[in-house]
Order: structure tokens, then C-alpha cells, then sequence
């Protein structure tokens, strides 16, 4: 475990078969589910708990190709492979690239002050896992089944055991859990 105090959280949507999204990384089988102004999932709730984001390189790759930047808090690139000679000119203010390893990374940012960290990314939260270091995960089933793709969850070093918190179920098919991870004995 880490020496850090900082909490790290997911908040992700994957397919009902559990892929978070198609093997070339799109995830245009989410556009299918109209969005709502009314229901956001509980997701404001949850980005206003956080003090930034730990993302992938693949998802700050998907999320800088859209039309505008969705943060206001920072967010922490981890890759061992991207520079900032690569972050588009208008994200080189909004984003820091870290190539340390998560148990470093949480320190660090624990460090900075951060209590609380929103991790994303389907390799990034698997090392996260594999560490130890995610505390709570919400996880949101959409009614679609993709057959093939990038899983949320891979190959673990050992069992991890989940505290059901809560379901949520919504009009749109959507069935959100939270569960809070203890440690394996």
C-alpha cells in the first residue's frame, strides 16, 4: 500500500459485456444513448469530490481529439512514451505528463496537496488495481453488448475484494454500482 493519503476513485461506463471500448480504442458505441441535461449519472457530483485527474496516455489521446476540453481541475497524463512536444498547443497549460509509476505518482500528488484523484483508463486503472491503490470504483453498465474490445479489467496479480455499496438503476437502461475495494488477506 501506499505511504500517500491520496484517494483514488473511478468513475467509468463500460458495455454490458465489460469493455470500455473497441479494440482500436473508439468509443462510438456510447453516442447510441442520447444524453440527457437532466442526468449526468451522478458524475458532477462525483468530478466535484476530486482534485484532478490521472488519465492514460490512449485516453487523453480520445479526450483531446474532442471539439472542447471537458476539465476544469488538472490532470495528470501517465505515460512513459508521450512528451509535452506532442500536447496540442492550447493543453500544454491543462495537462502534466508523469512517467513515474502509480505508487510514485500518488505520493507526488499527495504531496501537492491533492486528497482525492479521479483515475481513468483502462490500463491506468488496472495498474492502479494491481497496486492496491484505487479505493472506490463507480462503474455504470450501459445496456449494449459490443462482442469484442478493450476490457476493464485484466490479468490481476491477486483476488481483489469488493464492498458493494450501492446500485442505481435509471430510466435508460443504465445500472450504476459503487463498491469500495478492501484489502485481500
Amino acid at each position: 500500500m501506499s505511504n500517500s493519503n491520496l484517494v483514488c476513485r473511478v468513475f467509468i461506463a463500460t458495455s454490458l459485456d465489460g469493455y470500455i471500448a473497441r479494440k482500436n480504442g473508439d468509443i462510438d458505441w456510447l453516442e447510441k444513448f442520447e444524453s440527457s441535461p437532466d442526468e449526468d449519472y451522478g458524475y458532477g457530483a462525483f468530478a466535484g469530490q476530486v482534485d484532478g485527474i490521472i488519465m492514460g496516455r490512449g485516453t487523453f489521446e480520445k479526450i483531446s481529439g474532442f471539439d472542447s476540453w471537458p476539465y476544469e481541475i488538472p490532470v495528470i497524463v501517465m505515460s512513459k512514451t508521450l512528451s509535452m512536444e506532442q500536447i496540442p498547443g492550447p493543453l500544454k497549460d491543462k495537462v502534466e505528463i508523469l512517467a513515474d509509476y502509480p505508487i510514485d505518482i500518488t505520493q507526488t500528488l499527495s504531496e501537492r496537496g491533492w486528497k482525492t484523484a479521479y483515475i481513468d483508463g483502462g490500463k491506468v486503472i488496472q495498474s492502479f488495481l494491481d497496486d492496491d491503490l484505487i479505493n472506490e470504483m463507480i462503474i455504470t453498465r450501459l445496456p449494449i453488448l459490443i462482442g469484442e474490445g478493450r476490457p476493464l479489467f485484466g490479468e490481476l496479480g491477486q483476488d481483489k475484494i469488493l464492498h458493494h455499496i450501492s446500485t442505481n438503476t435509471y430510466p435508460s437502461g443504465f445500472v450504476q454500482s459503487r463498491y469500495r475495494l478492501q484489502p485481500f488477506d
